[in-house]
């Protein structure tokens, strides 16, 4: 009974038959038409399968699955056809729009045959789904802890941008894919190929040199190259190579409906990447939203609309001074932290991280620091 199915056919009698049948082993919602059936699926959706006449108006039942498969990509699809439409259901099932189609007049074993096979499709659907992310999930944990460890400051700066995309993924209403805040946390790992004097010049909006810019502007793609050697990564791969590059209108689709995991990746991190560089100058997310308007870069003006009400990472925090003993994950600095000797241990605007807390532990315990000092704590 928690399996929900939805059924959409305009013979009202059928649905009725359907659903007296098929009550006791499933969920069961109908809809008379394909722009009910719509109405259904946003307002009790997703469902595990979908099954759907050929033959209904307006919209016929490939094209209805077609948008189910838009909205909700994991949810199975059968089609229920009549002899007269046999050979636009078989193309349909060929383009892979389709999971397997039944013949009217359908027999309720044959139906709930049919059901059983979907749900237990949408099961493995899932499963592998689950599995994959969670693999993928830990894989990127362990490179994101090197970078902690090995450029706090690009780590940092890896951070706020997945708080941006994330963010600006809510504020235009779009269903979040995984891809995108992986791409976003894992967008500085090619970071560690440059010096700590050049990121830091980056955390603090300083000027680069000739040099030292042609050097940051290749960290995008030393990272896509990294994360193509990992299987199942080629969008994360693809949206953080392109993190920094131009955008084109026309490789936009302006409904958001049809942007994929890498074209609205690569927009929302492409986004996140400016407005990161704007807000850390002190700027507002208003007036970052307007200075990136006029640079005219091909954001799409929803997304620079979008931007103007982000809340900005790190401004939700309270300034409090304390000792290296007090030192939690999640506090930033607000000041270097410097040896008696005046040498720089960790810059200000770095996150602590439980790595970068365990080294910090260690360092102190040979060497005199400046105490107490400014950190910025989470409200």
């Amino acid at each position: 009974m928690d399996e929900p199915v939805l059924f959409v056919d305009d013979e009202p009698n059928l649905l009725e038959g359907i659903a007296r049948s098929l009550r006791s082993r499933f969920r069961i919602h109908t809809a008379t038409s394909a722009a009910e059936g719509l109405r259904v699926l946003q307002s009790a959706g997703p469902f595990m399968v979908v099954i759907s006449d050929m033959r209904m108006p307006e919209m016929n039942g490939a094209q209805f699955l077609a948008r189910v498969q838009d909205l909700y990509p994991d949810t199975v699809r059968v089609i229920l056809s009549g002899q007269s439409d046999l050979a636009d259901t078989i193309a349909a099932v060929n383009e892979g729009n389709i999971f397997r189609f039944l013949s009217k007049p359908c027999t309720p074993q044959s139906l709930l045959a049919a059901v059983s096979m979907g749900v237990e499709q949408h099961r493995l659907i899932t499963a592998e789904k689950e599995l994959l992310e969670q693999t993928l999930t830990g894989a990127a944990a362990m490179l994101v802890e090197i970078l902690s460890m090995v450029s706090p400051g690009a780590y940092s700066r890896a951070r706020r941008l997945r708080h941006y995309v994330l963010a600006l993924a809510a504020a235009l209403k779009l269903r979040e894919r995984w891809q995108w805040p992986l791409a976003a946390v894992l967008s500085q790992i090619g970071c560690v190929s440059l010096s700590k004097d050049i990121v830091s010049k980056i955390e603090a909006a300083q000027p680069l040199t000739e040099e030292e810019n042609g050097l940051y502007s290749q960290h995008p793609q030393v990272a896509g190259k990294m994360l193509q050697a990992i299987p199942r990564l080629e969008d994360v791969a693809a949206i953080v190579s392109h993190q920094d590059a131009a955008l084109s209108a026309s490789e936009i689709p302006e409904d958001l409906r049809l942007w994929d995991a890498r074209t609205g990746g690569i927009v929302l991190l492409r986004a996140a990447s400016v407005f990161d560089r704007h807000a850390i100058k002190g700027l507002t997310a208003a007036a970052a939203a307007e200075a990136i308007r006029a640079m005219r870069i091909g954001l799409p003006p929803r997304v620079i609309d979008a931007m103007r009400l982000l809340p900005i990472a790190g401004r939700d925090h309270v300034l409090r001074t304390v000792l290296v003993v007090d030192l939690a994950p999640g506090m930033v600095f607000d000041e270097p932290l410097l040896t008696m000797k005046g040498a720089c241990l960790v810059p200000a605007g770095q996150e602590i991280t439980p790595p970068l807390l365990v080294r910090l532990q260690g360092l102190v315990a040979g060497v005199q620091v400046k105490e107490p000092f400014r950190v910025q704590v989470p409200v």
